[in-house]
């Protein structure tokens, strides 16, 4: 598969989005979930930083996405790639094996899945680098999310209070409070992270540095 970088807020053309490029066509799919989302052409344009005339390409299969916006646009939509792609979901295994699924990392962040596909809430290990740039983005957004730390400290700003937690420390809270995570220690922090995923056009998943696309921390 060809990926290459996501287009500007304009919605410029990139070599990725090319003519001939090997991603399946989304271009169905697409404009269904927009009108599943109740959204017109230029409000969901906005909030996958598209320009309209860009978007419409897209849902007519003049252009074809890369990767980066793929991912952009399902969170726009509140679902997966996968049915952005019309994939078929597999049944869901209630199980996930020690050595599953790969690392992926954003931003210098590093995740494991640690939960099943499909599910109304996503659980992931990962490890928090020290002195990374995501340590500053606060973010706000619907849903609720659950931490452990597995290793190393963890210092967690839920609005105007600032938390450190040690291993075996846990939080819970609402998303909706501003909050920003980052590692307290040289050597990183691991924990385990669970967040729900809310099936509207406001889910975001914000684990990552949330401009490539990739999770982008809550």
């Amino acid at each position: 598969m060809t990926t290459g970088p996501a287009p500007g807020p304009e919605g410029t053309d990139t070599g990725a989005e090319a003519e001939g490029d090997e991603l399946p066509s989304v271009a169905p799919q697409l404009r269904d979930l927009r009108r599943r989302a109740g959204l017109t052409l230029e409000a969901a344009a906005a909030r996958a930083r598209l320009s309209p005339a860009h978007l419409s390409r897209l849902e007519t299969g003049r252009r074809q996405p890369s990767l980066p916006l793929l991912l952009g646009l399902a969170r726009t939509y509140g679902t997966t790639v996968s049915e952005l792609l019309g994939e078929t979901p597999a049944v869901a295994d209630p199980i996930v094996r020690a050595g599953g699924p790969g690392a992926r990392e954003a931003d210098g962040w590093t995740y494991w899945q640690a939960g099943g596909s499909g599910r109304g809430m996503q659980a992931l290990r990962v490890h928090v680098p020290h002195g990374r740039s995501q340590g500053e983005l606060v973010r706000v957004h619907p849903g609720e999310e659950w931490l452990h730390v597995l290793g190393g400290r963890l210092r967690l700003h839920l609005g105007e209070a600032e938390y450190l937690l040690e291993p075996g420390d846990s939080a819970h809270f609402d998303s909706l409070t501003p909050h920003r995570i980052g590692a307290a220690t040289q050597s990183g922090a691991d924990l385990l992270f669970v967040h729900t995923l809310l099936q509207s056009s406001l889910a975001g998943l914000c684990l990552g540095g949330g401009t490539s696309g990739a999770p982008a921390h809550r």
